[in-house]
């Protein structure tokens, strides 16, 4: 099923009837080779491109709740590569990227929107090191523009300027960042990673991972044994303790997002 703008309308006219299930609810089968633990956004893009990008598609993602109901449906809209770490910017500066091909792509409303990222400095510090991220977003091939008082006035005309505590001393523009709807992301990926022929189930907890001779053969859940050739985990939070399972200690620690 694609949509379009005359696929919308045709529907919309006839009751919406005639929209179909966007993904399979197939049973596991008793084997596969390759399991992705984890049915949220990093756990279906890794599924889609395997299959689109490697021709990888005796896959099945294990969720224990439903697809999206993790971090990502919680996550903050905000995409941008504004970020001035090595390594870090790289990967956000390629991340952009895919966001903006995505939704042709996906063939899915992630409703993405390029409406700029504007970070305010506070201080003479904070502009510096406002001009040393903007330096370092232009030298990886992003954009950045520095702005003064004036020309964040003129964008944002609302802001509170006579503020005492918070003075606007300028700010970091990114036009190319923006927002997006994660759990929409999640949706698109696991439409694109089904119509390929990956197995989506939800509903099925990994309770334990299968070893012979220091190598991972498969997994249990609550759906019954699984086997399979290659066992990947991609659960955020739960990265410790699903790895435990497999008598492996992560040197992370997990901790209960806040914001």
């Amino acid at each position: 099923m694609r949509f379009s703008g005359l696929k919308v309308l045709t529907q919309g006219l006839t009751g919406n009837r005639g929209w179909r299930p966007h993904w399979r609810d197939p049973a596991p089968k008793p084997e596969y080779d390759i399991v992705i633990i984890g049915g949220g956004g990093h756990g279906l893009a890794t599924a889609f491109y395997l299959a689109k990008e490697h021709g990888l598609t005796n896959v099945a993602v294990l969720e224990k709740g439903y697809l999206g109901g993790g971090n990502v449906g919680r996550n903050t809209t905000i995409v941008r590569a504004n970020y001035g770490l090595p390594g870090n910017s790289e990967f956000y500066s390629h991340s952009l990227k895919l966001w903006e091909g995505m939704e042709q792509e996906l063939n899915f409303n992630t409703m993405m929107s390029q409406r700029g990222v504007l970070n305010l400095c506070h201080s003479d510090g904070q502009r510096d090191a406002f001009a040393r991220r903007g330096n370092a977003m232009r030298n990886q091939g992003d954009d950045a523009e520095l702005l003064t008082p004036d020309q964040v006035r003129e964008k944002v005309p609302y802001l509170d300027f006579d503020n005492g505590r918070f003075p606007i001393y300028g700010g970091l523009w990114h036009s190319r960042g923006g927002t997006a709807r994660h759990d929409a992301v999640a949706w698109g990926y696991a439409r694109g990673a089904d119509q390929r022929g990956v197995d989506l189930i939800q509903n099925c907890e990994v309770t334990g991972i299968d070893t012979e001779a220091g190598h991972v053969t498969g997994v249990q859940t609550t759906r019954g044994a699984i086997r399979a050739k290659k066992v990947g985990i991609v659960v955020a939070g739960r990265s410790g303790q699903v790895a435990g399972l497999a008598g492996m200690r992560l040197p992370i620690e997990s901790h209960v997002l806040q914001a």
